[in-house]
């Protein structure tokens, strides 16, 4: 993307720009996972990594790619399914839209109904547009940077709660895949507040946003994973970070906090 394009994008406003392709694609992908959700027809495989994969992941993926194509946008594209640069891009590089096609596959696969579609678009390593639709919740959160956060119409803000021990808080599992000092690290977290609750996963971060718990807590997350969260959790007057303290979807992990509590937490996860 030119320079004088770039300039004209933020005149117009990120929603301007992106609103009308991030609405059309949730929208099809809302219809398409509802029709494999608790239906017969649903086939699960396992992946080389073990993670659940179904036709509706890679339908909605293909849906989306070729709703890219076809917006006239500048935009590449990296997902979960048919791959991309899962790097940070460098200076210089094209817009693109990050997508999960299906964020918690393992639950839709279930009957759980706690799965949605994440994108984001990223310009400059920054996301700037970011959506995430929960068909089975009847839900639909949405950010474009400097403009809010929005679930279904209604502005977002986190709570005002000040300290850690008076806190809800939410939190990916300690299951095998971490190993002992992991574990421990997070079971400190969940420990040190009022209440906690093990449910990882995108919807725990918008809960977050909506002010409804203090912190969520993904400790090993891919780039599409997260995409969406940040600017969700920001503007909604929140923080979002790694556990080394940066707002980036590139180092696997993600604290999203009501802003109040974050570095509280952090030093207890550390």
């Amino acid at each position: 993307m030119t320079e004088a394009r770039l300039g004209a994008t933020t005149v117009m406003g990120y929603q301007t720009v992106y609103g009308k392709l991030l609405d059309e694609i949730v929208q099809e992908a809302d219809q398409i996972a509802l029709k494999y959700f608790r239906a017969v027809e649903l086939r699960v495989e396992r992946k080389k990594d073990g993670t659940a994969v179904t036709q509706a992941d890679h339908a909605v993926e293909e849906m989306a790619r070729a709703r890219v194509a076809a917006s006239g946008l500048e935009l590449d594209v990296l997902g979960e399914e048919m791959g991309g640069e899962a790097e940070a891009p460098g200076s210089g590089a094209r817009p693109r839209l990050i997508i999960d096609p299906i964020d918690g596959t393992e639950e839709f696969s279930r009957g759980i109904p706690t799965f949605g579609t994440l994108l984001g678009i990223e310009r400059d390593g920054e996301i700037v547009a970011a959506m995430a639709s929960a068909p089975a919740l009847r839900s639909r959160w949405q950010a474009y940077k400097g403009e809010g956060s929005y679930r279904d119409g209604r502005r977002l803000q986190v709570s005002s709660i000040e300290r850690l021990q008076d806190s809800m808080v939410f939190s990916t599992g300690t299951g095998p895949s971490k190993d002992s000092v992991d574990q421990t690290r997070i079971r400190k977290y969940l420990d040190a507040a009022r209440n906690s609750r093990s449910f990882g996963g995108f919807w725990q971060h918008m809960l977050v946003a909506e002010g409804a718990i203090e912190a969520a807590l993904d400790w090993t997350s891919k780039p599409w994973d997260l995409a969406p969260l940040i600017l969700i959790v920001r503007e909604a007057g929140g923080k979002s970070t790694s556990l080394n303290g940066r707002a980036t979807i590139y180092e696997k992990s993600l604290l999203s906090t009501n802003g109040k509590i974050h570095e509280e937490t952090l030093n207890v996860l550390r």
